[in-house]
């Protein structure tokens, strides 16, 4: 075990020690009177009230904070990451299963310092991390919010789980304060982004320029003594009906553009919610053989570390293919 690992301290930490962090909150928060925080460039004035695609207010807005056990296993650990989910997205995806909370943007509104107050909880009942589920548009209040909480104790990763829709530009600023990024890889081509996303064309291609930075900040994946994830990129791919993400191509890229060994999620749990019925190619979950196949695909690219759950699935479902 590398002691660096043992050692670790919150990326956030230093910078607030050097007074970083506190310009860093000043730049995003200034962003918001013209908004470009995602790749749509509303340009609404949010401190005014204005909302620009994902419909978020001037208020932060919070659906819920607890210990979730759903997450990756080096995330969850035994006491959970604590997730906290923000309403409203810059995407719309037509199968969302979040849509009453990222569509419809259900939740209450909160001050920064509620957030913080969230942070500390979540720290204080066990939880391994800071999960900020749809954090893009927010992200200001989220910087603003870890300042307040470190200097009330906080002292967890900070887990950027986004949807890959990223400004690198935006992405800078967060530079040195996340800890882990966690993004999703939707789709490869843009067609299929623009039909499932909401108009968002360039999503393939703006979502690999973040996820290169991405790398570019944290690198590899790293875990503690215990099992649990401190610093470094995961990568999340939902595999859907009819090859619709385009998972070779993903596979692809990946094993192309950064390290072999670099975790990589590839997900079976599609599930055909909010629209999906209106799109009879991805109306239904995903076959054995579909997953089987994108998994195929990884081991052909030599992607080396899958996460363990991925693997696990594949094992179930080729059990089953021999009975």
């Amino acid at each position: 075990m590398n002691k660096k690992r043992e050692q670790w301290y919150p990326c956030y930490a230093k910078l607030e020690e050097e007074g970083e962090l506190a310009k860093r909150v000043e730049q995003a928060y200034s962003i918001f009177e013209q908004c470009e925080l995602c790749p749509r460039l509303c340009g609404a004035n949010r401190q005014n009230g204005e909302q620009g695609f994902c419909r978020a207010p001037a208020k932060l807005m919070v659906y819920t904070a607890h210990p979730h056990f759903g997450e990756e296993i080096s995330l969850v650990g035994k006491r959970g990451s604590g997730t906290i989910f923000f309403s409203n997205c810059n995407l719309r995806c037509v199968f969302c299963q979040n849509w009453p909370i990222s569509i419809k943007g259900y939740g209450k509104e909160v001050q920064d310092e509620d957030l913080a107050d969230m942070m500390i909880y979540l720290q204080k009942i066990g939880c391994h991390n800071i999960n900020l589920v749809t954090p893009t548009h927010v992200m200001p209040n989220i910087l603003n919010a870890t300042r307040i909480a470190f200097k009330r104790g906080l002292r967890l990763p900070l887990v950027y789980n986004t949807s890959g829709y990223e400004r690198v530009e935006i992405l800078k600023i967060l530079d040195g304060i996340v800890d882990i990024y966690l993004p999703d890889m939707k789709y490869m081509e843009a067609s299929k982004a623009s039909k499932y996303l909401s108009v968002a064309p360039d999503y393939p291609e703006v979502s690999q320029e973040a996820v290169l930075e991405m790398h570019r900040q944290v690198g590899k994946h790293l875990i503690n003594s215990q099992g649990i994830a401190i610093h470094g990129l995961m990568i999340r791919h939902l595999v859907m009906p009819n090859n619709e993400a385009g998972t070779e191509k993903f596979v692809r890229w990946v094993a192309e553009n950064l390290p072999k060994s670099t975790y990589v999620n590839i997900m079976h749990q599609y599930f055909p919610d909010y629209k999906a019925l209106e799109y009879p190619e991805i109306n239904r979950r995903i076959s054995v053989k579909e997953y089987l196949e994108a998994m195929h695909w990884a081991d052909e690219y030599g992607l080396t570390n899958l996460d363990p759950q991925s693997v696990r699935m594949r094992k179930i479902y080729a059990r089953q293919t021999r009975t």
